[in-house]
């Protein structure tokens, strides 16, 4: 899954992403960026 890194300042394929439920029960994926190693974080359901 592909989201944007903030410290990179760049979209990255996001390297362990793991499914996660906020607390408004939307869908969301945590993960972290391969190059700089900062947590990534995207809403959705990530079934794209």
């Amino acid at each position: 899954m592909e989201a944007y890194c903030m410290k990179c300042k760049a979209k990255r394929e996001m390297k362990d992403p793991v499914p996660y439920e906020m607390k408004n029960k939307r869908p969301a994926t945590k993960g972290f960026c391969p190059t700089c190693g900062t947590k990534m974080f995207k809403i959705g359901s990530g079934k794209s």
